[in-house]
């Protein structure tokens, strides 16, 4: 479906071919009889051949349309966190709070939660980190430009999913990171965004991009998460990948997870 929108009729025998390549690497269908993990070759035409810059290649496939689509221009502006102890810690008589300082609460960085230090551009790309409002778009990893900063809010437009090119206002908001992070609880009011020129494989679950390029530095390790990656992209023509081996040489082949028991009760 993401790849027959808006296609050609003349391609669609060559969309069909590239769909049930995507459709055997999403059943584990390719590399041999596997339940598990198996490696697959990668079609030439889509990997990234540059022995000299192979990193610096794949930027420039994905650039182009960044440039086009975001004009990044004026000067950054910077907003800093308020950090503190969640009141709960204090219960405890075993605590010493003196240990965790601003310094030290401004320096925890952890995955789902903003820096405390947040460094914007007029125009940058920027990813949603909390749900604010599913109805109108504003999910954890949605994708956004922001269009003007202002002192307590910052104006973004939604640049993927179905409610592109709307517009809204991110406030600031008291954050809090779960338990099994770090060993205390602390709050963290910042604006929920973080700069997004790229992201995870897990991120980009659920979008359609227009350019994909895929860096394995290290080959994936979860069920589907190859299939994810290669499936989020909109054309054969805009997807490229760079694979490297151990050594950190260029290859084609890779692995991909798939167990197959998840479906057979379906």
């Amino acid at each position: 479906m993401r790849l027959t929108v808006g296609s050609d009729p003349s391609a669609m025998e060559e969309i069909r071919d590239f769909s049930n390549w995507l459709l055997d690497i999403g059943e584990g269908n390719l590399g041999g009889l596997n339940d598990g993990e198996a490696i697959v070759e990668i079609p030439k035409d889509i990997l990234i051949n540059d022995p000299c810059d192979p990193i610096g290649s794949l930027i420039k496939f994905i650039y182009p349309s960044i440039l086009e689509n975001f004009n990044i221009a004026g000067e950054q502006k910077e907003y800093l966190s308020s950090d503190s102890l969640c009141q709960s810690e204090f219960v405890n008589d075993q605590f010493d709070a003196n240990l965790y300082s601003h310094d030290v609460l401004n320096g925890v960085k952890v995955s789902g939660l903003p820096n405390h230090k947040l460094i914007l551009k007029i125009g940058v790309p920027v990813m949603l980190l909390r749900s604010i409002d599913q109805i109108n778009g504003l999910c954890n990893g949605t994708r956004l430009q922001v269009i003007s900063l202002r002192k307590h809010v910052i104006e973004v437009v939604i640049i993927s999913g179905s409610n592109i090119r709307n517009r809204n206002f991110i406030p600031r908001m008291s954050l809090t990171p779960s338990k099994n992070k770090i060993p205390f609880n602390f709050q963290r009011r910042q604006f929920p965004l973080a700069k997004c020129f790229a992201m995870t494989i897990n991120k980009s679950q659920g979008q359609s991009l227009s350019n994909v390029g895929l860096f394995l530095k290290d080959p994936v390790s979860t069920h589907g998460q190859l299939h994810v990656a290669l499936s989020r992209v909109q054309s054969r023509e805009r997807l490229k990948l760079l694979i490297s081996d151990k050594d950190g040489k260029l290859t084609n082949k890779t692995s991909n997870v798939v167990y197959k028991e998840v479906f057979r009760n379906l």
